[in-house]
């Protein structure tokens, strides 16, 4: 099994676990889970200065759980089921599992879910399709993207053409990937 080192500097941050606890607090243990970026660049010993939470509660559930625990929200998409949480002036962008039902080449409808395979397969690259809890246990959903990242691999989820058409800043995103950690 694959864990974050628990000197893992955000997961040792008590607004984290404050941001994890109120999230756990209404929709039970493992609801919310670190998500792409902060998993990667912890894995790889880099600085992790975002922290990405994957849950899946839905956004009104996450306003008021936060909101409960005296934490500032922000709905900043949520449309698209993205929060901001700002706890003691650390910010964390919280978003519902979710998939694409339709796109437009940028903007997505999309629909919640409570599955993490579901929310995986709608990432951009496998290495940013991984998943930590609180305890730094690491899950793969799509079981390459722990490989990826140990061969400094970028690949696209699934398809390369569907995800350069959901989304065309995909492609610059890939070269800026493939830059700093291919």
């Amino acid at each position: 099994m694959t864990r974050l080192a628990e000197t893992t500097d955000f997961l040792k941050d008590p607004r984290t676990n404050r941001v994890m606890a109120a999230l756990e607090a209404a929709g039970g243990p493992d609801c919310a889970r670190f998500v792409g970026g902060a998993v990667r660049n912890a894995l790889m010993g880099l600085s992790v200065e975002d922290v990405d939470i994957a849950t899946q509660l839905e956004p009104r559930a996450v306003i008021d759980a936060l909101k409960a625990a005296g934490i500032k929200v922000l709905p900043t998409g949520i449309d698209h089921g993205t929060v901001m949480a700002i706890c003691k002036g650390r910010p964390f962008e919280i978003t519902t599992l979710r998939r694409d039902v339709e796109t437009d080449g940028r903007r997505a409808v999309v629909a919640f879910s409570r599955d993490w395979r579901e929310d995986a397969l709608r990432r951009d690259f496998r290495l940013n399709a991984l998943y930590a809890n609180r305890a730094g246990q690491v899950f793969d959903p799509l079981g390459q993207g722990l490989a990826d990242l140990e061969a400094r691999r970028v690949v696209f989820v699934g398809d390369p053409h569907q995800r350069i058409q959901e989304d065309a800043l995909r492609i610059l995103r890939f070269f800026r990937f493939h830059a700093g950690y291919g």
